[in-house]
């Protein structure tokens, strides 16, 4: 994304404050802070010691930083300049969405919005999703019972029975879900907190 074309959209005008604005923005420490964190996970021959040089100083008055002081220093990708009519500085859509967002509170307020948007709308489709599975697993588990209550013991006690109730239960899951109740709750701790939060957040 250029970089360039969205500072002028957003001021109204085509001088030299595109350099200036994007300067600003890339000698943010928080912004020198996301665009190692993003180096670091795309960019395998990225020069993590220059990034710490650059980390240590993001904040101070004497500060700066450019495109190509940035390129040079860490061998970055993801963000470049070019010269000439089509010419700009252009980064990384990722990159691009936390410029837009610093640049326009405006386009920040509207990304949040997004986000919430998708995420209850994802938050409702997985509802279904795993309510289907739940009836299935319902509907079945009767049968499944019965079929485990035949082949038990006539005298074996309620505490052993309990136990293999529970681990025919667990096939059920394994072969309805793909994997026990444990592992999905121990794979899906973030998952489930997120989950809490988007409801909360859709009922508020």
């Amino acid at each position: 994304m250029n970089a360039t074309h969205v500072t002028q959209r957003s001021c109204g005008e085509k001088t030299d404050r595109p350099t200036i604005t994007i300067g600003n923005w890339m000698r943010n420490c928080n912004t020198v802070e996301l665009l190692g964190i993003w180096q670091i996970s795309n960019n395998p021959d990225f020069k993590v010691i220059e990034f710490d040089d650059f980390r240590k100083n993001a904040g101070l008055n004497s500060f700066t930083l450019t495109p190509s002081k940035w390129i040079e220093a860490t061998g970055a990708i993801g963000i470049g300049a070019k010269c000439g009519r089509h010419g700009g500085t252009f980064v990384h859509v990722d990159l691009a969405m936390d410029f837009a967002a610093w640049i326009s509170s405006e386009f920040r307020l509207h990304v949040f919005q997004e986000y919430r948007r998708l995420k209850a709308d994802e938050t409702s489709r997985l509802n279904l999703e795993w309510k289907k599975n739940r009836l299935f697993a319902a509907l079945n588990y009767r049968l499944h019972t019965d079929a485990v209550k035949e082949m038990l013991p006539a005298d074996i006690d309620s505490k052993l029975s309990g136990i293999q109730y529970a681990r025919e239960a667990e096939m059920l899951n394994l072969a309805v879900f793909g994997f026990t109740a444990k592992d999905w709750k121990q794979r899906n701790l973030i998952l489930m907190e997120i989950h809490e939060i988007m409801l909360q957040l859709h009922n508020c």
